[in-house]
């Protein structure tokens, strides 16, 4: 699979968003847009144009332009960020709807002309996050001797959906629930390719010990991860400053982490790696607007999740010893992560061009 072909939807197939955790479909025909709640809802009309300097505008059309909502209006503006990944930026004309976002960044509004910031706008939690809550309190609290903020009560159900352009599916993060997921579970931890690297064969029982231990621990959550509603991986997500991880490097209270393992053979390929790879940094700096660091530590010899995450953008901080294995810290910071736009795969560097004297 190409550069181009990660980055880019088929032109005809529906863009399915979810703002305030409410699908809304995205039809394209041609430079039209049409955004509708089912099937049978009637559709709001968007056209969207090149304006000359590297952007796009996106206007509501009449004679449907009292007919969006601020939801379609979220729905048209993913849809047309993803299908043209290449755009410098977005001009917005639909000001009596775009008025209420002004207060969150989703718009801007300058000199009369409302405009869209693709690193704002992917900062919007309500667009990705069936349910939207405000930063848990801040109040200090001491575990094992580790001083920490408070930690947040645990999510229940789906918390994270996404529309993968190279897909043309939906992505999500839900809560693992312990005995519907203990059998799959179960199969995954005993599958060779992710016993080579987690070493947790075992029995139900060992098994449903382990992830009873996980849901008692305030600072990791066990997810798992869906397309189209199908699992496929399973995720362990964490509060760096009370993980194992702190004491090797200079640990943030909002610092979050995370481990994977895929366990269907059928999802292991490149346009599924970038698709959990991108959206599981994305969760977490959603998760809490106060997360500037997302980071990892896995095995220094798993070659093949090392290159993911170099190509995916994380940076490689150094090699350093846990009791069960040699590990790489890799981080990841907010700022970089939306502002290189790594919720989409990085373009691969292409061979240079051989001449005839060198061939």
């Amino acid at each position: 699979m190409s550069p181009q072909e990660v980055r880019g939807p088929a032109p005809d197939a529906p863009f399915i968003s979810h703002p305030d955790g409410q699908p809304v479909e995205v039809l394209r025909d041609g430079q039209v847009l049409l955004a509708r709640r089912g099937p049978q809802a009637p559709a709001s009309r968007w056209t969207m144009q090149p304006n000359g300097d590297g952007g796009l505008t996106l206007q509501a059309q009449a004679p449907c332009a009292g007919t969006p909502d601020t939801g379609h209006l979220l729905a048209a503006v993913e849809a047309a960020l993803s299908l043209h990944p290449q755009a410098r930026g977005l001009v917005l004309q639909a000001p009596a709807i775009a008025a209420e976002l002004l207060g969150s960044g989703a718009v801007l509004r300058q000199g009369g002309i409302t405009t869209v910031d693709r690193e704002l706008f992917w900062q919007q939690a309500r667009m990705w996050l069936p349910t939207v809550s405000t930063p848990f309190a801040l109040r200090h609290v001491l575990t094992q001797g580790r001083r920490h903020p408070q930690r947040p009560p645990k999510p229940q159900g789906v918390v994270y959906q996404r529309h993968i352009p190279w897909l043309g599916r939906t992505f999500s993060f839900r809560t693992l629930e312990l005995e519907a997921d203990l059998p799959r579970f179960n199969r995954w931890m005993n599958d060779p390719v992710v016993v080579r690297f987690w070493q947790e064969a075992g029995s139900l029982e060992q098994h449903r010990a382990y992830l009873q231990g996980i849901a008692d621990d305030p600072h990791m959550t066990s997810l798992i991860a869906c397309i189209d509603g199908e699992p496929f991986a399973y995720f362990e997500v964490y509060w760096a400053k009370e993980n194992r991880i702190a004491p090797f490097y200079d640990v943030g209270d909002h610092d979050r982490g995370w481990h994977v393992l895929v366990g269907e053979a059928a999802f292991r390929g490149k346009a599924y790696a970038t698709a959990w790879l991108t959206s599981i940094t994305h969760y977490l700096f959603l998760d809490d607007p106060r997360t500037q660091r997302v980071v990892g530590e896995p095995r220094a010899d798993h070659v093949q999740q090392i290159r993911n995450l170099d190509k995916s953008g994380y940076a490689k901080v150094k090699e350093f010893d846990f009791p069960h294995k040699r590990a790489l810290l890799i981080s990841m910071l907010r700022e970089r992560y939306f502002g290189e736009r790594l919720w989409l795969p990085r373009e691969e560097p292409q061979p240079d061009a051989v001449s005839p004297q060198q061939a």
